[in-house]
C-alpha cells in the first residue's frame, strides 16, 4: 500500500458523478502529477483529499489512517495542505500578513518566524515585497505567495491545483523550480496541471484522468514519450 492510497473512490455533485472508481497512490517523498483536460476530475480529486468533498464510495488512507471522516482543518493539522486554483491570496493584506495566516494553527511565534524566513530564502522576491499588498504582485509572485503561505504550516503532503495557470513561460519555469525545492526539503507533492509538459518535467510519476477515472499511469519520463499523451496533452514542437 502506498503512503497515500486512493481506492475505488466515487464523488458526486448532487446527481452528477465527478469521480468514478478513482484509484491511485502517492509514495512519501515523490512529486506525482495528475493530468487531464477540463472536467476530468483533477480539482475534484484535490478537494476530496482536502476534505472539502466527501467520497460516496471507496476509501482514502494516508499513512494507514482512514481519512473519510476527518474534517478539513484536522487534515491541515495532520500535514495535508492545499494551494487552491487561482491562488486565493488576500489581496488587501501585505505579503507578510498573508504568510502569517498560513501559521494560524501554529502557536509558537518563533517557529512561525523561522518558517517565514525559510520561505523568504526560497523565494527572495517575496522578501523584497514583504510590505506590499498581495494584490499588487504579479501573477507569478501571487502563486509564490500562495505556495509560501502553505509552507508555513509545514505540510507533509502539498496539494497544488494548477500552479502554472495564466503564467508566462519564464514564470512557469520559476514556479516549477520552487516546487522542486519544496520537494527537496522532504515535502511530498501532488500537482494537478493542464500544462502537462511542465508537470511531467518535474514529476516522478503521473496519472492521466479522463471523466473521473485513471486511464494511464507510469513514470513521468515514460508518459512524456507515450504517443497517447503526446497527442492529447503535449503536442509536437
Amino acid at each position: 500500500m502506498s503512503w497515500l492510497e486512493v481506492s475505488g473512490v466515487d464523488v458526486h455533485y448532487g446527481r452528477i458523478q465527478a469521480l468514478r472508481g478513482l484509484s491511485f497512490g502517492v509514495d512519501q517523498g515523490e512529486i506525482v502529477s495528475l493530468l487531464g483536460n477540463n472536467g476530468a476530475g483533477k480539482s475534484t480529486t484535490l478537494n476530496m483529499l482536502s476534505g472539502i468533498l466527501r467520497p460516496t464510495a471507496g476509501t482514502v488512507t494516508w499513512q494507514g489512517e482512514d481519512l473519510a471522516k476527518v474534517p478539513p482543518h484536522d487534515l491541515v493539522a495532520r500535514g495535508i495542505v492545499q494551494v487552491p486554483e487561482g491562488r486565493r491570496i488576500f489581496s488587501t493584506m501585505k505579503v507578510e500578513e498573508n504568510l502569517l495566516l498560513g501559521g494560524y494553527r501554529v502557536s509558537n511565534t518563533k517557529l512561525i518566524a523561522q518558517r517565514i524566513d525559510m520561505v523568504y530564502d526560497m523565494m527572495p522576491r517575496l522578501k523584497e515585497r514583504r510590505n506590499q499588498e498581495g494584490g499588487t504582485l504579479s501573477g507569478g509572485e501571487q502563486q509564490m505567495l500562495a505556495i509560501g503561505r502553505a509552507l508555513i504550516s509545514e505540510p507533509q503532503l502539498l496539494l497544488l491545483d494548477e500552479p502554472s495557470m495564466g503564467l508566462a513561460p519564464l514564470m512557469v519555469r520559476e514556479v516549477m523550480n520552487i516546487i522542486n525545492q519544496v520537494n527537496a526539503t522532504g515535502t511530498t507533492v501532488l500537482i494537478v496541471e493542464q500544462n502537462a509538459k511542465a508537470a511531467l518535467r518535474i514529476a516522478n510519476r503521473a496519472y492521466v484522468l479522463e471523466t473521473g477515472s485513471v486511464t494511464l499511469s507510469g513514470p513521468a519520463s515514460e508518459l512524456a514519450k507515450d504517443p497517447r499523451v503526446v497527442e492529447a496533452y503535449l503536442g509536437t514542437d
